[in-house]
């Protein structure tokens, strides 16, 4: 779920609103939204999200619209989306989808609200200019962000002003000492220098996560990773690490490399949902 649909979601609640929310929560064969996607919908049919659009979404429009009607709390449909069976919504994709669709009565919404504040947290070790292009790109695509660095000129508010947290440490070899991850957790390893990274980096190992990235050349990432080894690190923890960094763009310029260090972790995020 997108943070824009969870802040709606909390929003409805707090006015005491009740509304629908349908989403994919399997899929199989080609689909136009994977798992995870989300859609809300209003009393008065007004949507937030989507779950992919075209004869699925209208169909799912149409029976949260019957929602509100039923109040029912629950209930799965499964769709094909295929032109050739006599109850498929006849769509090209050819794959199915099955979608839940839930009443929130907003006088009892207890089941629901973790369900809304479920995060996917992006620790950014490193406030230079990568960090300072990749945070606002992260947030765009839905991870809150967390930016960490141990020099107060460039880990600072003036820089990052909405990011959800910003942390000065006194030396990266603290990095986590008040930093709890957990499987929702994206770890990012763009410090100034080959010591800061690898300091981070070994503690970064140690830590429940859903993703590990660090910068640099093969050349400086496979010296690192010797030094790990002879730390007693096994190659199960070297391969939990996405180094270099980012998809394979051919990036240059700080902006670049957030571009395809981002497009690494919606990749990772989208294989986990």
């Amino acid at each position: 779920m997108s943070q824009k649909i969870i802040y709606f979601a909390r929003d409805l609640l707090e006015q005491g609103e009740d509304f629908v929310i349908a989403k994919v929560v399997d899929t199989k064969g080609s689909t136009p939204r994977k798992k995870g996607a989300w859609l809300l919908m209003k009393k008065d049919g007004t949507t937030q999200g989507t779950v992919g659009g075209g004869r699925l979404e209208a169909e799912t429009e149409k029976l949260c619209k019957e929602v509100f009607q039923t109040k029912e709390k629950s209930r799965l449909h499964h769709f094909k989306l295929n032109t050739e069976e006599q109850d498929a919504l006849d769509m090209g994709c050819g794959g199915d989808a099955d979608v839940l669709i839930q009443y929130i009565d907003a006088a009892h919404p207890e089941e629901f609200v973790e369900e809304f504040n479920l995060e996917t947290t992006a620790y950014i070790f490193g406030a230079g200019h990568v960090g300072l292009a990749l945070e606002p790109v992260l947030r765009y695509v839905n991870f809150k962000t967390v930016v960490i660095d141990d020099r107060e000129e460039y880990a600072n508010r003036e820089r990052f002003p909405e990011a959800a947290e910003v942390k000065v440490l006194p030396d990266f070899k603290h990095s986590f000492d008040e930093i709890q991850t957990d499987e929702n957790s994206y770890i990012v390893i763009v410090t100034r220098g080959h010591m800061g990274d690898y300091d981070v980096l070994k503690d970064a190992l140690k830590q429940k996560s859903a993703y590990v990235g660090m910068i640099g050349s093969r050349k400086k990432n496979a010296m690192l990773f010797d030094m790990l080894r002879k730390e007693g690190y096994s190659e199960d923890d070297i391969a939990r690490v996405h180094a270099p960094i980012g998809l394979s763009i051919k990036a240059e310029t700080p902006e670049e490399i957030a571009i395809s260090i981002a497009a690494e972790m919606i990749q990772v995020r989208a294989e986990r949902s």
